[in-house]
C-alpha cells in the first residue's frame, strides 16, 4: 500500500509499504478515506524528536472496515469509524478510569499509545491507503453511513476532543471569560469548544494573520502578539483583572515576542500574567521530555523556567496531559450529527496522498493559508 514515510528532518514521501494485516482476533482493518496532518506530526518532521526514518506517520483517521478479527463483536465490514489518535485496552486501570490516553497495556514500559509516534508503540500511522486497529471495538467509533460531513468526523480523532480537553483541564464554565494561547488547529478548536461550553469571553492569542481571521469568524477576539505584550492587551479589555481561565493550545515550540527565536516557557509564563489570581489553566499544548532542536541545554533536556513563584503566589490551578479522546468523542459526534457543532471550518486543504510532501512543507511555514490538511487516501 502506499503510505507517508518519514525520511528525515523535513522529508517525507509517499512510498509503498507493507500491508497490514489481522494480527490478533480483536484487530479490524480499514480503509482510510480522510487521514490528517497534525501539529504533532511537524514535531516529527522538524526533525525535533527522537522519530527514526521509516516510520509511517498519522494518528488522525477515519475510513470504511474492510476486515475485522474473529472476536470483534460490534463492528462489521463496511462500518465508517473513526479512531481516537489513543491506541488504549479499556481495561487496564487508566483505561478504566477514563484516561485512555494513558493506557498501560498497549505500550509497555510506557503509559499511552498512539498510531505513527515516536515512543508511543508499534502502531502503523494512517497516513496510508489502510490501518490496522487493535482492541478495535473499544477504539472505533461507529458514523453514519455515506460520505457526509467527513471533514468534521475526521476531526474527532485528535484536535476537536483535544481542544475540548484543553477546557476540561481549565474546568471552563459557562459566563467565564477565556485566554486561548495558539491560533493552529487545536488553539482554534480549544476557542471554539470555549464558546460552544458558553464562555462570554473568548481571546485567541497568534501572530499568523490567517489564523487571528478565523478566530475571529468564530466570535472570538484576536490578539496579535506582534503588536505588544498579549497579557497586557487581554487585560485592558477586562478591566485590568485578566482572564478566568487561559489555554496553552502551542507547547514547547512557542516564538519569542518580536523576535525569531523559540522560548519554550513563554506561553506558560505568559498564562500565568494573563489568568486572574485563583483562575486555571489547561495545557493541552505539546511538551516532550527531550528535544534535541531545544534553543539552550536545559530545554533540550525538557527542563523550563517557568515562573512556579508566580502561579502560587495567584493560587492558580494547572491541569496538563494529552486528550483522553474517548472521553468525549461520543458526544463531540452526536453534536455534528445534530449540527451543533461543525469542527471543519478549520480545514483549509483536501488533498490526495500523494501531495503529502508539498502539504508538510507548507503547513509547516505556516504558507498559503494552511491551517488543517485533510489527505484522501481513498475514495469514501
Amino acid at each position: 500500500m502506499r503510505a507517508v514515510v518519514y525520511k528525515g528532518p523535513f522529508e517525507v514521501a509517499v512510498e509503498e509499504v507493507e500491508d497490514p494485516r489481522i494480527q490478533h482476533p480483536n484487530d479490524v482493518l480499514v480503509r482510510v478515506t480522510s487521514t490528517a496532518i497534525c501539529g504533532s506530526d511537524l514535531h516529527m518532521y522538524e526533525g525535533r524528536t527522537a522519530a527514526e526514518p521509516g516510520i509511517v506517520f498519522g494518528h488522525e483517521n477515519l475510513g470504511v472496515i474492510e476486515e475485522t478479527g474473529e472476536g470483534v463483536t460490534s463492528l462489521s465490514k463496511g462500518d465508517r469509524v473513526v479512531m481516537p489518535f489513543n491506541v488504549a485496552c479499556g481495561f487496564c486501570k487508566n483505561c478504566s478510569a477514563g484516561f485512555t490516553g494513558f493506557c498501560l497495556t498497549v505500550n509497555p514500559g510506557f503509559a499511552g499509545g498512539a498510531y505513527g509516534y515516536v515512543a508511543m508503540g508499534p502502531y502503523t500511522g494512517g497516513q496510508a491507503e489502510y490501518i490496522r486497529v487493535p482492541y478495535a471495538d473499544f477504539n472505533c467509533l461507529k458514523l453514519p453511513e455515506g460520505n457526509e460531513k467527513e471533514t468534521d468526523f475526521v476531526l474527532l480523532a485528535d484536535i476537536f476532543p483535544t481542544g475540548y480537553h484543553g477546557n476540561e483541564l481549565a474546568d471552563v464554565r459557562p459566563g467565564e471569560s477565556v485566554a486561548v494561547y495558539g491560533a493552529g488547529p487545536v488553539g482554534l478548536m480549544a476557542a471554539y469548544s470555549a464558546l460552544l461550553r458558553g464562555a462570554s469571553k473568548v481571546f485567541v492569542v497568534d501572530r499568523v494573520a490567517e489564523r487571528l481571521q478565523k478566530a475571529r469568524e468564530i466570535g472570538a477576539i484576536p490578539i496579535d502578539f506582534t503588536q505588544g505584550n498579549p497579557a497586557e492587551q487581554i487585560k485592558e479589555q477586562t478591566g485590568g483583572e485578566g482572564t478566568d481561565k487561559g489555554i496553552d493550545a502551542v507547547g514547547y515550540q512557542a516564538q519569542a515576542q518580536g523576535e525569531d527565536r523559540e522560548e519554550p516557557a513563554i506561553v506558560l509564563n505568559s498564562l500565568v500574567d494573563t489568568v486572574r489570581a485563583t483562575g486555571a489553566l489547561g495545557v493541552p499544548g505539546l511538551y516532550v521530555p527531550s528535544d534535541p532542536g531545544g534553543p539552550d541545554e536545559h530545554s533540550k533536556q525538557g527542563m523550563l523556567m517557568v515562573a512556579v513563584g508566580r502561579l502560587f503566589e495567584k493560587g492558580l490551578r494547572m491541569g496538563t496531559g494529552q486528550c483522553n479522546v474517548k472521553r468525549y468523542n461520543r458526544h463531540l459526534r452526536d453534536m455534528i450529527i445534530e449540527d451543533r457543532a461543525k469542527p471543519s471550518f478549520v480545514v483549509s486543504h483536501e488533498l490526495p496522498l500523494d501531495q503529502a510532501p508539498a502539504a508538510y512543507e507548507k503547513f509547516d511555514k505556516r504558507v498559503e493559508g494552511y491551517t488543517k490538511v485533510v489527505l484522501h487516501p481513498q475514495a469514501a
